[in-house]
């Protein structure tokens, strides 16, 4: 089996999102023998995000320079990663009510149509759906369905609809929620979120 491991949160090692993220990959290791690992810091290497040429690149009849070349080859690595994945775990940081730009910057490289997705007479159809997807967030306020500001929450509800819009059925959310109100709550998010990793199960 093959895993994809992501980080998109700007804060290294501060970063509570990369710790879940990682707490998760390491608990899918031990519970999977022979798990390959692929990983990728969308932040130490950022994707760029999608431009026309890249989209009119696409076209064989379009005249690529070694840039245009480049950026065509990494969105082609990028979506062969994500589709050979039996399991994708992303780590996602929670910045003015959404996800990291480099995260979207990824998604974009994703959502392709005719290869994720395709467009029919009955509507979109998901075409990557034999997958399981486990984010793990980090959100510096409390930001649940039971809240005030629940409306503002824009990773959680954002990625939940990409995902489903490209097929996958099998999406699991680990969420640390208020870590930035202090270093108590902090560690108590944590610690849940923490716990509920050392439960995930092999599938």
């Amino acid at each position: 089996m093959k895993l994809l491991h992501l980080d998109s949160s700007i804060l290294g090692d501060n970063s509570v999102s990369r710790k879940l993220s990682k707490a998760t990959v390491e608990r899918l290791t031990s519970e999977i023998p022979g798990l390959d690992v692929t990983y990728r810091d969308l932040v130490a290497e950022p994707i760029t995000h999608l431009t026309g040429r890249y989209l009119a690149g696409q076209s064989a009849e379009v005249q690529h320079d070694q840039a245009l070349q480049e950026d065509i080859a990494l969105g082609g690595k990028v979506l062969e990663e994500f589709m050979s994945a039996d399991i994708v775990v992303i780590g996602v940081g929670f910045y003015n009510f959404s996800v990291p730009s480099q995260l979207k910057a990824w998604i974009d490289r994703i959502a392709v149509a005719g290869k994720t997705f395709r467009y029919t007479e009955t509507g979109p159809e998901g075409l990557a759906g034999d997958k399981r997807v486990i984010l793990t967030l980090s959100r510096g306020g409390f930001y649940g369905a039971e809240t005030p500001v629940a409306s503002f929450e824009h990773a959680e509800s954002y990625l939940r609809s990409i995902f489903t819009f490209l097929g996958v059925k099998d999406l699991e959310v680990i969420a640390a929620e208020g870590v930035a109100v202090g270093p108590e709550q902090r560690q108590k998010a944590t610690n849940d979120a923490l716990g509920a990793i050392a439960a995930l199960k092999a599938a």
